[in-house]
């Protein structure tokens, strides 16, 4: 690789890794994973940057190969047998109000809980289109589908968490 190609890809690493984490995170609900497929998906990226000619959207192209590798990864046969009953780790915000923190880290908790019982494809449009804020033709680009499967699946997924969520606040009224 030509040096200046290097170096532009070094900042494009350095100035787009955590935003791909977290939306790795959003995509797979544990850190550890996440780290691996912003991993796995700059290496993909660097192996075809001198190809990439569209410099200006490569962060478009990035978040498409970080869902792509993402749902390779949910593919493979050893993922499905993976029991997820681990803690998500409460982080700290130094801006929230005090008497409100324990009410805005629940309801975040609850949420991420429910995204996780999405169906992988309408949890990916959710991520997309909500969380990075794309719009419908960037989520199909990055999904690589129509603008029409992205409404269906956003449409389906909004309904999926928020039977997801029901369910959670039920199960922790029972549990009370």
């Amino acid at each position: 690789m030509r040096e200046a190609d290097e170096q532009g890809f070094r900042e494009f690493a350095v100035e787009h890794a955590a935003s791909l984490r977290r939306t790795a995170y959003l995509f797979c609900g544990d850190w550890h994973m996440a780290e691996d497929l912003m991993q796995a998906s700059l290496l993909k990226l660097y192996q075809a940057w001198h190809r990439i000619q569209w410099r200006d959207t490569a962060s478009g192209y990035a978040r498409k190969v970080l869902l792509r590798t993402w749902l390779d990864e949910k593919r493979r046969p050893w993922r499905r047998v993976e029991q997820r009953d681990g803690e998500v780790p409460d982080v700290a915000d130094a801006r929230a109000d005090p008497e409100r923190a324990g009410e805005q880290l629940w309801a975040r908790d609850l949420v991420h809980a429910a995204l996780l019982r999405v169906p992988p494809r309408q949890r990916a449009a959710l991520v997309l289109r909500y969380f990075e804020d794309l719009s419908v033709s960037e989520v199909a680009v990055a999904m690589g589908c129509t603008e029409g499967t992205v409404k269906s699946q956003t449409a389906r997924g909004l309904v999926a968490l928020r039977t997801a969520v029901e369910e959670l606040e039920r199960g922790a009224v029972v549990a009370s």
